[in-house]
């Protein structure tokens, strides 16, 4: 089926929930007259030009040539559509050819491209990151003679950081850079490079992690380097090629559309961004940018897969309606395929403003005082982990419901299905894997302020919880409930956290995936909770009804899961565990 943008889901989540109208103050050319207008014109332009090359891409995939990269057919054309239609410069600096509209509605626009064409996303997804580090970070004459031609679309940017002895522990990097004059030479071999090399835009901006030679060991030795596929000139014009190059590319279990390069720099010219040794900082200015992306991804795909999975239990028969009787009725009158679609639903709705509460959160930590902006900074650091692997396991779970539905046919590759599910799989991988973003949400966001961040999100879905009691709906009550139940266990396992991590550490990290699910359940439900109290549309109640029933009674459960401490993990032997 056709790719349909879900505009008034969009516009519902990023202003009923998200709390997008808190920006308008401080956006002058933000509205809701402007979002939807932006919206519809990105939805066109996913629905149109981005998925009908989302099967072709799947099926004919990136080619490797002579030592190039080659684009699926009718990428570039895509990619020039998307550029020139200034889809790459919604939320940069006026000053360097951006809009200067919030991130949140950015975040928007991206679903729809993610959804429409997660391949294709992957290429303009990495080039906002670039921008992001580089406007942080970057010297005036580096913004100057970069970020212009990266904001227009005209450029792209990467992100090198993977080596093959050195994956998510970047303490283990071996590239380095040599000074050499004014700037460095870069030498090494960085893997998993999406997008690394193309044709469809005249330079590439690779953003590398190297060592200097008199780097300390470990983390703290790590420098960031820009170095562009083609020389730049001082006047902006492109010099030589220079001494960087793909080796190959990956063979992936999806997203084939998407170059995933093995990249050899051999003597590149670079130069340093920020302080030396102080990379790390550098690039998780992008990595965060990133992560809220591959979020996004989550979302995205979810409801790609959800919306083709609507679609064939309405036309597919098979069986005897439950309700009517009907001897062929079509697999949407069956009460788990509509049990099924309805939490597939729910958890794309409650990913969604997940992602786009942190978006929002991210704009107006940059906008109004000193103390809305540290609430805001704590709230976005502490939804960042949540948004990118609460989402993404959803990505994963949604499209393998949207298999299930559609039963044998859904294992076949020719239904479309399949491809959801590959392609989904790779985003709690990357950007750090979910175990990785559990991790840092148990330790640095639960510390962050003693808990702070942590106490003002339970307190804010206490208030709702409040609001829910109060409601003349008595759905509304159960949905209450449930949440109250699941605030409850939050707390109880935040506060074992805190008192555990300090002195049993091995307790803590064993725990800290099921804490991230409980939180993000927990931050999913009030969301949802929120919508149904902000909606009269009885779909939005049932949706949170469901997800409540169905997630969030299982919210103790994952508490004991989180407190069960690791002495069973480190009594076991791995010869134990052998068949």
């Amino acid at each position: 089926m056709s790719y349909i943008p879900p505009l008034r889901d969009l516009a519902f989540s990023l202003f009923e929930v998200a709390g997008a109208r808190a920006l308008q103050p401080h956006f002058e050319q933000f509205d809701e007259d402007t979002a939807a207008s932006i919206l519809e014109a990105s939805g066109e332009l996913a629905r149109d030009v981005l998925a009908p090359l989302n099967r072709i891409g799947d099926q004919t995939g990136a080619k490797f040539e002579n030592g190039k990269v080659v684009p699926v057919p009718g990428f570039a054309a895509a990619y020039k559509a998307f550029a020139e239609g200034g889809w790459n410069s919604l939320a940069a600096a006026p000053e360097f050819g951006g809009q200067g509209l919030p991130k949140a509605l950015e975040v928007c626009v991206y679903e729809m491209v993610q959804s429409a064409n997660m391949s294709f996303a992957l290429c303009p997804m990495l080039t906002q990151g670039a921008i992001e580090a580089l406007s942080v970070h970057g010297t005036d004459r580096q913004k100057q003679l970069y970020m212009p031609n990266l904001v227009s679309g005209q450029w792209t940017g990467t992100m090198n950081l993977t080596e093959p002895q050195a994956g998510s522990d970047l303490a283990g990097l071996r590239t380095r850079a040599e000074p050499d004059g004014d700037g460095y030479r870069i030498f090494g071999q960085k893997i998993f490079i999406t997008w690394g090399d193309h044709d469809m835009t005249p330079n590439t901006v690779h953003l590398v992690l190297a060592r200097l030679p008199d780097a300390p060991e470990g983390t703290r030795g790590i420098s960031l380097f820009l170095a562009p596929k083609y020389l730049v000139n001082e006047n902006g014009s492109l010099g030589a090629a220079n001494a960087l190059k793909p080796a190959s590319i990956e063979h992936k279990l999806g997203i084939h559309a998407s170059p995933t390069c093995v990249m050899l720099y051999e003597g590149a010219k670079a130069e340093l961004i920020g302080a030396p040794n102080q990379g790390l900082a550098c690039m998780f200015t992008m990595m965060n940018n990133a992560r809220l992306h591959v979020g996004v991804q989550g979302v995205g795909i979810a409801n790609r897969a959800y919306q083709q999975a609507l679609a064939y239990a309405q036309e597919r028969r098979q069986g005897r309606s439950a309700w009517t009787g009907d001897q062929s009725a079509p697999l949407f009158d069956h009460p788990d395929i509509r049990r099924i679609l309805m939490l597939m639903k729910a958890k794309v709705e409650a990913a969604r403003a997940i992602c786009l509460s942190t978006a929002v959160a991210a704009d107006m930590a940059r906008v109004g005082d000193a103390e809305q902006r540290e609430h805001h900074k704590l709230r976005e650091e502490l939804l960042t982990p949540i948004a990118k692997a609460w989402s993404t396991d959803v990505g994963v779970e949604v499209a393998s419901m949207g298999v299930q539905i559609h039963g044998g046919m859904g294992y076949m590759e020719e239904t479309g299905a399949a491809q959801y599910y590959r392609d989904a799989r790779i985003a709690p991988i990357y950007e750090g894997t979910n175990a990785i973003q559990a991790i840092d949400l148990m330790g640095r966001k639960l510390a962050m302020n003693k808990g702070k961040a942590v106490d003002e999100l339970l307190h804010d879905v206490t208030k709702t919880v409040e609001a829910l009691a109060a409601s003349p709906n008595e759905f509304h009550h159960i949905i209450g409930i449930r949440l109250n139940e699941a605030v409850a266990a939050a707390r109880e396992a935040s506060a074992w956290l805190i008192e555990r991590r300090g002195h049993a550490a091995p307790d803590a990290l064993a725990g800290s995936t099921a804490y991230l699910q409980l939180l993000g359940d927990v931050t999913a439900g009030w969301l949802l909770a929120k919508a149904a109290l902000a909606s009269k549309d009885r779909m939005r109640t049932g949706i949170a009804r469901i997800f409540a029933n169905s997630v969030l009674a299982t919210a103790p459960g994952l508490a004991a899961g989180v407190m069960q401490g690791s002495s069973d993990l480190y009594n076991i032997t791995a010869e134990a565990l052998a068949p």
